[in-house]
């Protein structure tokens, strides 16, 4: 009894392998992509296509899949926010393993196996686009994000800048000189020369 959809875009067949070492095929298909395919900042917009070129080849343990992914990354730059589009390839190598080659450590190692003859390549493909991505996004490599007072965006204005900031410590000191202006203005006697 096996848990997996036979339909389901990211499950495949591999009885045509018959399980002879050696057998192999050539799978490229085009399927929607899984929600939450990336990373909070950039990812594969659920639903869009993502391109699989696969070979799936029987070897004495299993089915060993090997192959790219490619999909349409959306996100946004990690520093001034900026909408990102781009074009992700990764990579995808794996091992399925028959039912009777598993050992009992296989499942703390979280061995892939197949179901009969189904393997399900969501894991897979997850991996592959995830580890592509940057750590970071950013629109272009030398970007200087967002002024952190206001939130400008310095790419647009390069020379973007506030007055000095008090140092806290002296907000005291400052705030009591402006007293003293206020009142030396209101009281010019006082003035001295």
């Amino acid at each position: 009894m096996t848990s997996l959809d036979p339909r389901a875009p990211l499950v495949l067949d591999t009885r045509e392998l018959g399980r002879r070492p050696g057998s192999q095929r050539e799978v490229s298909l085009t399927v929607p992509a899984p929600k939450d395919l990336g990373i909070d900042v950039l990812g594969v917009a659920e639903g869009s296509p993502v391109e699989l070129d696969l070979r799936l080849e029987a070897v004495m343990e299993g089915v060993l899949v090997t192959g790219t992914v490619s999909a349409d990354l959306d996100g946004e730059c990690a520093r001034c926010l900026e909408p990102l589009h781009e074009q992700i390839v990764g990579d995808i190598q794996e091992l399925y393993v028959y039912d009777e080659h598993q050992t009992p450590h296989d499942e703390d190692d979280e061995v892939s196996r197949l179901e009969g003859d189904l393997i399900d390549l969501e894991p897979q493909l997850r991996d592959a686009v995830v580890l592509e991505l940057p750590f970071q996004p950013m629109c272009r490599p030398d970007c200087p994000g967002l002024c952190p007072e206001c939130g400008a965006r310095l790419a647009e204005d390069p020379d973007h800048a506030h007055d000095e900031p008090i140092d806290p410590r002296w907000a005291g000191l400052a705030d009591l000189n402006e007293q003293l202006g206020q009142e030396l203005d209101q009281h010019p006697e006082h003035k001295h020369d």
